[in-house]
């Protein structure tokens, strides 16, 4: 197994059409659109409000007719995790083996995804349901190249295109609870409910604060290369 890290950067879109007239000025083109439809799990006893850092957590994912597992736990921050994934044949089956062993699905997430590659950079642009349209900017390193450096490059790469891009550390599962909980806030940017981080503006004339984002996985997966297909039920969330 190849071991590597992936350095992510996320932004909130207010308009994905001028996005896109961008990032075709930088000579990016993206794929046609694809669906993701993902269930994210959390460990029995852990509840939104607690800290994720040292928690498993999974996510069942169709798209194009293949099912992934993804089991990440957070090291340093949420966007900062060791991860495993594999493809599974049957979903619903591996849905109740995840129960069996101690996991909850928690948020589900659906969401179109658009990828392109420049250079080492990979660049999804994802429109998800009840949040909105969002940059993702991704490169897989070497474990031992800074990533705060890294995501400095990359927020670069996103300031320039001159854009006002509302930078958030959160993953779309909190993303998603606090919208529906009515704490999202699409005009400052986001909250997460659990650690109470703040997303912030990224553009030319501005640089947010940088967060490391350091993750294990297989350079065969092609990141934000994937897309969904039929649609799957998850047994209720426990309250």
């Amino acid at each position: 197994m190849v071991t590597a890290s992936e350095v992510e950067v996320k932004y909130r879109v207010t308009d994905s059409g001028v996005l896109v007239a961008a990032l075709a000025a930088r000579g990016v083109v993206l794929s046609a659109p694809v669906a993701q439809d993902d269930q994210a799990y959390a460990r029995v006893g852990w509840e939104y409000g607690q800290s994720k850092i040292g928690q498993p957590f999974a996510r069942l994912r169709t798209e194009r007719g293949r099912h992934l597992l993804t089991v990440k736990t957070p090291v340093a921050n949420e966007l900062s995790c060791v991860e495993h994934e594999t493809e599974v044949a049957d979903r619903d089956q591996m849905h109740a083996a995840l129960q069996q062993m101690g996991f909850y699905p928690t948020v589900r997430i659906r969401k179109t995804r658009r990828t392109s590659t420049l250079g080492s950079m990979s660049l999804c642009v994802d429109e998800v349901d009840d949040i909105g349209a969002f940059l993702e900017i991704e490169r897989i390193v070497a474990p031992d190249e800074p990533g705060e450096r890294i995501q400095a490059e990359l927020d670069r790469f996103a300031a320039g295109l001159g854009l006002s891009l509302r930078r958030t550390f959160d993953t779309y599962d909190s993303l998603i609870r606090a919208a529906r909980s009515g704490l999202y806030n699409s005009v400052a940017g986001s909250t997460d409910p659990g650690t109470g981080r703040t997303s912030r503006v990224s553009t030319s004339n501005s640089r947010p604060r940088v967060t490391a984002a350091w993750s294990l996985r297989r350079r065969s997966r092609g990141s934000c290369r994937y897309s969904p297909a039929r649609s799957w039920s998850s047994s209720p969330v426990p309250t």
